[in-house]
């Protein structure tokens, strides 16, 4: 068979309520934390104008997605319940898709009926840090919605995650779980199925940097789109001594890590550095 009749697996994309966004190219996820008590300081906005002018930098800047959460994950963060986070996340989804009709919006949240209202509100994504642990219904709610579904692997619960995170291998672990979770989403009917390690999510310093060495393996091993969050975490700061506030040269180092090792969607609190990561490891790649 000549080279050029060599068969290609076609490139990822993800259905985010008919609109189609290719992950042939990396694309940036743009956080925004509608909460008080975000770890990092630079990003927490609890006031609509605070979300729409956040929301309007990132998507200048070049973000895909506009990531929505209202329910800090931070370790030992007190817990908010579904009324709550859809008090903070509704009137910051309708705003920002008044002014924004095309923003692409994903929501993050472990309840399921935070999805429900939620997408029906007009988000497109639902991004689930505990991938259906902490809600049952999650899975088979997103099933009916079909859209996109991000699955985090996380060990314990955020209030206790850190506190002694342990695996015999946790590449290993880590994609079993996810092999395991994509197997529950497809029977339930998802179709779009997005793979998160979980950085930061009960796992020490060297866990998180074992899983960024083989983080290709997610991408070659389960087949589908992967998703890396690793911006301004204590794998950084922490290893380097500073601040989540001094991170971000250490968030483009890693960023840039995980592009070379195939990532597809980069979550991040710095759009423009991320999208020019995007831009020069896409010219490396020729």
């Amino acid at each position: 068979m000549k080279p050029d009749h060599i068969p290609t697996l076609p490139s990822p994309a993800i259905n985010c309520r008919g609109q189609l966004l290719s992950l042939a190219k990396p694309v940036v996820m743009g956080i925004i934390n509608v909460t008080t008590d975000s770890f990092y300081e630079g990003n927490r906005m609890h006031e609509l104008h605070q979300v729409m002018e956040k929301a309007k930098q990132h998507l200048e800047e070049g973000a895909a997605i506009l990531d929505l959460g209202a329910q800090s994950t931070r370790p030992g963060a007190d817990v908010i319940g579904p009324e709550e986070e859809l008090h903070r996340l509704l009137p910051a989804i309708h705003a920002i898709l008044n002014r924004y009709p095309t923003a692409i919006i994903s929501v993050d949240t472990w309840y399921a009926a935070v999805a429900e209202k939620t997408v029906h509100a007009g988000a497109a994504i639902i991004n689930d840090v505990s991938a259906g642990d902490m809600d049952a219904a999650m899975i088979p709610v997103v099933g009916q919605l079909q859209v996109p579904y991000i699955a985090m692997h996380m060990q314990g619960k955020p209030a206790t995650m850190q506190q002694h995170p342990q695996y015999e291998n946790v590449v290993t672990e880590v994609l079993d779980y996810l092999k395991q979770k994509l197997a529950e989403c497809r029977a339930a009917g998802i179709k779009d199925f997005i793979a998160d390690p979980g950085f930061g999510f009960g796992k020490t310093i060297e866990h998180n940097y074992a899983l960024l060495k083989e983080l290709h393996l997610f991408k070659d091993i389960l087949g589908v789109p992967v998703l890396t969050g690793i911006s301004r975490k204590s794998m950084i700061y922490k290893l380097l001594g500073i601040t989540p506030v001094e991170a971000l040269n250490g968030t483009t180092v890693l960023n840039t890590i995980a592009l070379q090792q195939g990532t597809h969607i980069l979550r991040v609190h710095d759009v423009k550095a991320a999208v020019e990561a995007v831009r020069i490891t896409e010219k490396m790649k020729g």
